[in-house]
């Protein structure tokens, strides 16, 4: 019977909060009721998932390169990794349908607020002459960062898996308009870049 806790000992520990969690629930929603002149704090904005796509176009080639790919993703997010397979027939890439062709995450709740923090925090800081992200939305309240190298993770072992690929981190939160997104997620402190006004 132990050996079946591991699942449950994923979760959570009762009555922790991350801290960015924290951060939004005492700080945030107010400074954005203020920002926006919201009626009332349920309408102020909020993250609902992250999701992280990876795209591996050799997959077609090799199923064992996605494979790894996905337990690289596991271990960047703290979450098993769902392979993606391809819809259709794409004769021009020797692509069938059903073929392995990347692998994606959906963050939650406290796993999605660690995997934030993370980036923010000591992830992007690591890429050299960073100056920001940039701070283009979808027209949707959503924002998706794309990065080109998977290894600026610090769980990324390359001697063990030498391949670089990038990655697509989608931030999808409940924001009417851009700039409310904006404002959510620089609130968080994601460091987008400066714009000359």
């Amino acid at each position: 019977m132990a050996k079946k806790a591991t699942a449950d000992q994923q979760k959570a520990p009762k009555g922790y909060v991350p801290a960015l969690k924290k951060l939004y629930k005492e700080e945030i929603v107010d400074a954005l009721v203020k920002q926006f002149s919201y009626e009332t704090v349920m309408a102020a904005p909020r993250l609902v998932k992250i999701t992280i796509n990876e795209g591996i176009g050799a997959g077609t080639q090799d199923k064992k390169i996605v494979e790894d790919a996905a337990e690289e993703l596991a271990n960047i997010t703290g979450q098993k990794a769902v392979i993606t397979n391809s819809r259709k027939d794409i004769s021009n890439f020797k692509l069938r349908k059903g073929m392995p062709v990347g692998c994606k995450v959906t963050l939650r709740d406290a796993k999605m607020y660690e995997f934030l923090e993370k980036l923010i925090r000591v992830t992007l800081p690591r890429i050299r002459d960073f100056s920001g992200i940039s701070g283009n939305m979808d027209g949707r309240g959503n924002y998706t960062l794309g990065v080109k190298e998977q290894i600026i993770f610090p769980e990324v072992d390359i001697d063990k898996n030498p391949r670089i690929h990038g990655m697509e981190i989608t931030f999808v939160t409940t924001a009417k308009s851009d700039e409310e997104c904006k404002a959510l997620l620089a609130a968080f402190g994601l460091p987008f870049k400066k714009t000359n006004k």
